[in-house]
């Protein structure tokens, strides 16, 4: 079965990366909740929170600081909620966190003028 999270990681789908390093990808959901709203995955493929190495899902939460000190300083949010879902609630079964900020007074931008402002 084809991962589409995978297939973004190994670049035959293109996404808004705003970071990467050799354990993770940073990318902006195309179908964002919110503005700003960002998946870090693991580049390994683990299914879900079960089978994904500690030392990886540190490193995920470490980089979820990263992010949100980047969206405090470019998209001055106001709150961020981190979301990871297991089972039949995750539409695709590659572990991945959501980060998705929260605006006091709302917020309207398009991805791709958020990408240009994180990246």
């Amino acid at each position: 079965m084809k991962c589409v999270f995978c297939e973004i990681v190994n670049g035959t789908i293109p996404s808004y990366t705003i970071y990467e390093d050799d354990i993770v990808k940073c990318f902006l959901d195309i179908n964002p909740n919110s503005v700003g709203h960002t998946l870090i995955i693991p580049k390994k493929h683990y299914n879900d929170i079960v089978d994904i190495d500690n030392e990886v899902l540190t490193h995920i939460f470490d980089v979820a600081r990263k992010i949100k000190r980047l969206m405090e300083k470019k998209l001055n949010i106001d709150g961020l909620t981190l979301i990871q879902n297991n089972g039949d609630v995750q539409e695709v079964k590659h572990f991945h966190l959501h980060l998705k900020p929260y605006y006091n007074n709302g917020k309207s931008m398009s991805v791709e003028d958020v990408y240009n402002l994180l990246k």
